[in-house]
């Protein structure tokens, strides 16, 4: 599930924003300021950023350029939206660094389209980093899984398995949710495979102790869990 954080002062609009992707399936954060938004930013990085042109202070194109001057936040997917249609105005809005930009008044279906158009942009960047988590490491460029010197061997599912739960650890993924991320949306397949997957993606991660990372939680899914590896 990907999380938005929408950045809008005008609370009818932020609400009805957040309604309907919360209905799409997203993770909403909601700030009405630029100084709550970075606060959001400070303390996890949503997966896409819905960023007014105009609030209170400092204003959203100030702090799209904030954002791409970060190391940390320069690759964070922004789209933004604002009254403004002039084309003088749009060209200012993509040279600050935003990934997209969105004409008020603007329709949900525009706006899930243009979401969902920015996150698949943006989603090879994410496949070609190599991540890490409580010292396991996992490589897409080379397709090794790593901790310490131990090497992981892992099938292509698992190995599709492990890099989703490692760039979404903590959080509670449900068997439909793992079909559709990890499989694709049109692969008709039966929710207990995940089950299966999961099961030889623990027995692979046990020889480097990782095997507990991956959490069954009760009725509602699975989740990689930061503090499950068991030390060296």
């Amino acid at each position: 599930m990907s999380s938005i954080l929408v950045v809008e002062d005008e609370s009818a609009i932020a609400e009805l924003i957040s309604i309907n992707l919360r209905h799409a399936g997203f993770e909403v954060v909601l700030a009405a300021t630029a100084e709550q938004a970075q606060v959001a930013i400070d303390g996890v990085l949503p997966d896409l950023v819905l960023l007014d042109w105009m609030l209170p202070g400092q204003s959203g194109v100030a702090l799209a350029r904030q954002w791409r001057s970060a190391a940390r936040t320069r690759d964070l997917p922004i789209i933004l939206l604002t009254a403004r249609a002039d084309e003088a105005d749009k060209v200012n809005g993509l040279d600050a660094g935003a990934d997209d930009y969105l004409t008020k008044p603007f329709g949900v279906g525009e706006l899930l389209a243009r979401i969902r158009s920015v996150l698949r942009r943006r989603a090879p960047q994410a496949l070609d980093s190599a991540v890490e988590v409580a010292g396991l490491r996992l490589d897409p460029g080379t397709h090794r899984v790593t901790r310490g010197a131990a090497e992981v061997r892992v099938g292509p599912t698992e190995f599709r398995l492990l890099h989703f739960f490692m760039t979404h650890p903590e959080r509670v993924h449900s068997r439909a949710q793992l079909l559709d991320r990890v499989w694709g949306d049109h692969v008709f397949i039966e929710e207990r495979t995940v089950d299966v997957h999961v099961k030889r993606l623990r027995e692979a991660l046990a020889p480097v102790q990782c095997a507990t990372m991956i959490e069954t939680v009760r009725g509602a899914g699975y989740r990689l869990a930061q503090s499950g590896a068991v030390s060296h």
